[in-house]
């Protein structure tokens, strides 16, 4: 992999193609070595189509964006962040699409050790708090305002709205009450706000696991493989979408006694309800469904997370939480059937709409 100067500071070409492009964003080394985060940014030309079904959500889209000479110097950009899941990178390409349809600058971020920032030697998605990841979001968000002025020529700082997936959710969520007035709002897709089961499950797990976290914290655990989530998304499978192996592997990442104790003290503290002061959008499965095994059922099921627990969890997260129900998504709403992640893509865009400072 190249590190020079130059693609450190510069916007490269992505590997999802047209359209995308991808900044290195280097953080402090650690136990391992270097460490960086990737930014991905959505730059349409301006002869690019509109993607495909906008219009049946958006039929004003295109008297509106005629309309817009020229952007309003006096208000605020507005942005999106998105974050991934665990054992994840941004391949979300209609999301970025119909986000910056919508008037939204869209960036996604691959955290350290996940997807494009994955370095040789690393411990895939390993950490052993997730604090560390607030390193990585304020470089991002630096990155993102410096980058909105010079392509708007607004000095205004943009408002960010922070949209996150899976593990990223629960990251999220952490980083949101952590950093009160940072973010506009606060899009959960399917967080992982607790552990499959119960708190129970979770305080009997977490007496297993701290002494092997406090004495050999990188010690893989042995648990059956689960494949039937990837199944219902990779078009190597039954899915839609490639997936690339190293990224995102079938068998996902090994799961390690310090980043499992780190994930539990998240749910711990989820549990014990948080604060946050942006209004907060929680995107739902209508059931859950996990098995090893796939079957034809998963294809409108959740497969990872307990979609109850997680909707009771999502009401202690801040005084302004709403969530919303999708029957037949799949874990990650946004790579569901065309359908139901259109309608998805819509809820979020006018909930973006509706808090635009």
């Amino acid at each position: 992999m190249t590190t020079t100067d130059e693609t450190l500071t510069t916007w490269q070409p992505d590997v999802l193609g047209h359209g995308f492009e991808r900044l290195d964003l280097p953080l402090p080394p650690d136990e391992e070595g270097a460490v960086k985060a990737t930014l991905v940014r959505h730059v349409p030309s301006a002869a690019a189509p509109l993607p495909h079904g906008i219009l049946d959500f958006f039929p004003a889209f295109t008297k509106r964006r005629r309309r817009r000479v020229e952007p309003d110097a006096a208000a605020a950009p507005r942005a999106v962040l998105y974050l991934h899941g665990w054992a994840d990178y941004f391949l979300q390409t209609e999301l970025a699409e119909h986000l910056t349809a919508s008037g939204f600058h869209f960036y996604a971020l691959d955290l350290r050790k996940f997807g494009r920032s994955l370095l040789p030697g690393q411990t895939p998605g390993y950490a052993s708090d997730l604090a560390v990841y607030d390193a990585d979001i304020a470089a991002a968000l630096a990155r993102i305002e410096q980058d909105v002025a010079a392509r708007t020529g607004n000095n205004v700082p943009p408002t960010i709205h922070l949209v996150a997936h899976s593990l990223g959710g629960l990251i999220a969520s952490l980083w949101a009450d952590r950093n009160p007035g940072r973010i506009g709002t606060l899009v959960l897709n399917s967080p992982w706000l607790e552990l499959q089961g119960s708190s129970l499950v979770r305080s009997i797990a977490m007496h297993l696991v701290e002494p092997f976290a406090r004495t050999d914290p990188k010690r893989p655990f042995r648990f059956p493989d689960m494949p039937a989530y990837w199944e219902s998304v990779s078009s190597q499978a039954h899915g839609e979408w490639y997936l690339d192996p190293e990224w995102r592997p079938r068998a996902s990442f090994p799961i390690r006694a310090g980043w499992t104790k780190a994930v539990l003290a998240g749910h711990s503290a989820v549990e014990r309800k948080l604060n946050i002061d942006a209004p907060v959008l929680v995107l739902l499965s209508g059931r859950t469904r996990i098995q090893a095994e796939w079957t034809a059922d998963l294809m409108r099921a959740d497969a990872v997370i307990d979609v109850e627990e997680t909707a009771r969890r999502a009401l202690g997260l801040g005084r302004r939480t709403a969530v919303f129900r999708y029957p037949g998504a799949l874990h990650d709403v946004f790579l569901s059937r065309r359908t139901i992640r259109q309608q998805a893509f819509h809820d979020v865009a006018v909930w973006l709409s509706s808090y635009p400072y």
